[in-house]
């Protein structure tokens, strides 16, 4: 079956004893593996216990498939129910953990953690479909996921952000959630102790660091410089960057300028128009900002927004290598740019 919305968080906190092996996968990594921990802690308090957590790989199972039965059907030594982890999971594991649904064996708790799987895969159709299974996919924090998990990390950190710090900080954070809580500890540690996290504090934490890559991907992309652009997305998805996350972070660029443009048309002054977006416009992309707004009109600037929402759910949707439709949207973007 298909887990979304509340029903995943009431599935982490207390999984249904019926569901037998769980299937999470999706293109924030961060959010993966941070679901996959909590799934073992369900079941296992101390997630490293050699005895009650057992790791495979897709090798292991190559070289013995009935691996995954075995280690389910396993008794712990000292008691207390086991959870056994698939990692780096994909469609070449499917026959072995079919078997393991067919026939589970023992009351361990199989966690499966997966990539970007898309809809024609194999493993997610097996987990959406099975009685026993379970799907839970993870996409980038966006909207009010991703301001509730950096109010959730400053909360703890005993501060809180005020209106333009927590603008800065969605308009520059989310895709990873493993990267967003990184960088919101650095900013906890830059702050050196309980206190209001001012725009000044966000830009000199988080500026620099979590979203340069992506920062400089947007601003090559609306410049029509397709050949700077290409070479951003290349060296992000070298370092492991996600296509979903980067096509966001490009559209919220798009939809700023589409703001502003806004205002424009209303009568505001390009000045005005730019000191009217929360967060403001960083200093240092000003004056790319401003002749991104003279190259693109509103009109065009809505063709974008729509070819980057296509792209998105062309990712998720058709099981295409989600690099490609990236990368096509985003040049054929820079190239309009371009004939300006």
């Amino acid at each position: 079956m298909k887990l979304s919305g509340a029903r995943v968080e009431a599935f982490l906190k207390s999984p249904d004893p019926s569901i037998r092996a769980v299937l999470v996968f999706g293109p924030d990594l961060g959010l993966v593996r941070e679901r996959v921990q909590r799934l073992i802690r369900s079941v296992v308090p101390d997630a490293s216990d050699p005895f009650r957590v057992a790791e495979l790989t897709p090798a292991a199972l190559k070289e013995v498939p009935s691996r995954l039965a075995d280690e389910a059907a396993a008794m712990a030594l000292g008691g207390g129910r086991r959870a056994v982890v698939l990692r780096d999971a994909g469609d070449g594991q499917s026959g072995a953990v079919s078997s393991f649904l067919a026939r589970p064996m023992g009351d361990a708790l199989v966690v499966i953690e997966g990539g970007e799987l898309g809809p024609r895969s194999s493993l997610r159709k097996l987990f959406e479909g099975a009685d026993n299974g379970a799907a839970l996919a993870c996409y980038g924090d966006e909207g009010g996921s991703l301001a509730g998990v950096i109010q959730e990390e400053l909360k703890a950190a005993g501060l809180m952000a005020e209106p333009d710090a927590m603008a800065y900080l969605t308009e520059h954070l989310g895709g990873d959630r493993r990267l967003t809580r990184a960088e919101l500890g650095k900013l906890a540690l830059y702050m050196g102790g309980p206190g209001r996290v001012s725009l000044d504090d966000a830009v000199a934490c988080v500026g620099d660091t979590a979203a340069l890559g992506l920062d400089d991907l947007a601003l090559a992309t609306a410049d029509g410089d397709h050949a700077g652009a290409q070479r951003v997305l290349d060296r992000l998805l070298r370092e492991g960057g996600q296509p979903v996350g980067m096509l966001r972070s490009v559209a919220r660029h798009f939809q700023r300028l589409h703001l502003a443009a806004g205002l424009m048309a209303q009568g505001k002054s390009t000045d005005q128009a730019m000191s009217a977006l929360k967060p403001p416009v960083i200093f240092k992309a000003a004056d790319r900002f401003k002749r991104q707004l003279s190259r693109w009109p509103a009109d065009r600037l809505g063709k974008a927004l729509d070819l980057l929402t296509e792209a998105e759910v062309d990712c998720k949707t058709t099981g295409m290598p989600a690099a490609e439709i990236a990368s096509r949207a985003l040049m054929m973007i820079a190239r309009a740019a371009a004939r300006r």
